[in-house]
């Protein structure tokens, strides 16, 4: 196999950020982009000159700036409901399996108090922005992402905090779709005569919680498939430039999962367990599908060396290993290895959300792409497409997943870039 690497060619195009950036006294701002319409590279060549320029841009040395975003009032609701995603979003990994939720009190124009659920078993967000607000949050309005919880478990009722601290309004973005919970607690904050608003930004708080919000609605957790391509269509076990670094999109990828599932011919004697490298990242429990596989044992021993949370599955009896005990390694013989007994395992752990991924063997994990293409339980792809172009010996055509016997239509498609390659995101 030889590989060839592709390079993009500079350009002058700076991109708009479409994320809301927040200045310290909280107002939403605007990016400026720059466009340089002297430019004989790329797309500019397709340019028409145009004799006068639209209202509201401005024409310096060739130079057109046009501002992108939307400037809105500082008392909008959704302004800070997309707060309250922003900050619940500190905890991504912490909390499952609770969601994220990000709460805001602002009083007279103004924030007073911010908090978030940082992990499962301690406050809520609602709690910790009443504890940061104090005596300001009386007939304030509470900014939440998430329907607060009017049940006890593991921490008290978060309507009867807002209750107790006298809060006026409460903006809900999204209703809880757990049955213990699911509009109870926006019922409960009006039969103590406050003001409730919901559904504010509600697709972008669905967005923050689509791995919690698919196991409540399902019963299973959310699953999404993560392979990386050439520029030619090939599975490639690589990972791009800077992908596994801290605020590679990859690091990040790990934090957000509960359990990732690899089968067991990807593995070879040099194989290292990739962990996120995000400041306080939970590690998600490494699964090892090891199917009619000769080498299990050598996978033991890989395993005692280089991870603690990770669970082996086979379809045959493996050689006892004391160390495996030791080091809390689990193995479980199944009659029959498949996609759902494995997360059907996983749903009884807790888990919310479960990341499948090739390296570069594809043919290992076939059969359960096609069970879970066929059974409905994929719901999202990542692909890495890196500046690479890979020529196979037999020559034979570079066709990703051949054999599968569905076809598929990738809704939201997502792209962004990742050092050199580009990663798309959609859902199934």
């Amino acid at each position: 196999m030889q590989v060839q690497r592709f390079s993009l060619p500079n350009s002058t195009l700076s991109p708009c950020s479409l994320s809301p950036t927040f200045s310290s006294t909280h107002r939403l701002t605007t990016k400026l982009c720059v466009f340089n319409l002297s430019s004989t590279s790329g797309f500019f060549k397709s340019l028409k000159r145009v004799s006068k320029l639209p209202t509201g841009l401005g024409n310096h040395d060739g130079l057109v700036r046009i501002r992108c975003g939307v400037v809105e009032d500082d008392n909008g609701d959704g302004f800070y409901v997309r707060r309250c995603v922003e900050i619940a979003r500190k905890a991504i990994g912490c909390t499952s399996p609770n969601p994220l939720v990000g709460c805001v009190i602002v009083k007279d124009g103004k924030i007073v108090g911010e908090g978030f659920h940082p992990k499962a078993g301690q406050p809520h967000a609602e709690v910790f922005a009443l504890r940061d607000a104090g005596n300001l949050a009386e007939n304030a309005t509470a900014y939440v992402s998430l329907e607060p919880c009017n049940h006890y478990g593991r921490t008290p009722p978060c309507t009867e905090a807002l209750i107790n601290a006298k809060v006026k309004r409460v903006v809900v973005g999204m209703v809880d779709p757990n049955p213990i919970v699911a509009s109870k607690g926006v019922d409960r904050l009006k039969d103590a005569g406050i003001e409730v608003t919901v559904g504010v930004e509600q697709e972008l708080c669905k967005m923050l919680n689509e791995s919690y919000i698919h196991k409540m609605l399902t019963g299973k957790p959310f699953v999404t498939l993560r392979y990386s391509l050439s520029v030619n269509g090939h599975i490639v076990d690589q990972l791009g430039e800077g992908a596994e670094e801290p605020g590679g999109y990859y690091s990040q990828l790990l934090q957000e999962y509960d359990a990732v599932i690899l089968s067991s011919a990807s593995i070879n004697d040099k194989f290292q367990f990739p962990a996120s490298q995000e400041p306080g990242a939970n590690q998600p429990l490494w699964i090892i599908a090891a199917r009619n596989h000769s080498s299990s044992t050598n996978i033991s021993s890989l395993a005692i060396e280089t991870a603690s949370k990770l669970i082996i599955f086979t379809d045959k009896e493996m050689v006892e290993d004391p160390k495996m005990a030791q080091k809390g390694i689990e193995r479980v013989v199944l009659g029959e290895l498949n996609l759902n007994a494995i997360l059907e395992y996983c749903s009884r752990q807790g888990f919310c959300s479960v990341l499948i991924e090739s390296r570069g063997k594809v043919e290992a994990i076939k059969e359960f792409l096609q069970e879970g293409i066929e059974r409905n339980l994929l719901q999202k792809v990542v692909v890495e497409v890196l500046p690479l172009w890979v020529e196979i010996d037999n020559g034979n055509l570079p066709v990703a997943l051949k054999g599968l016997r569905r076809r598929l239509e990738m809704k939201k498609l997502q792209t962004k870039i990742s050092g050199k390659s580009v990663v798309v995101e959609g859902y199934i």
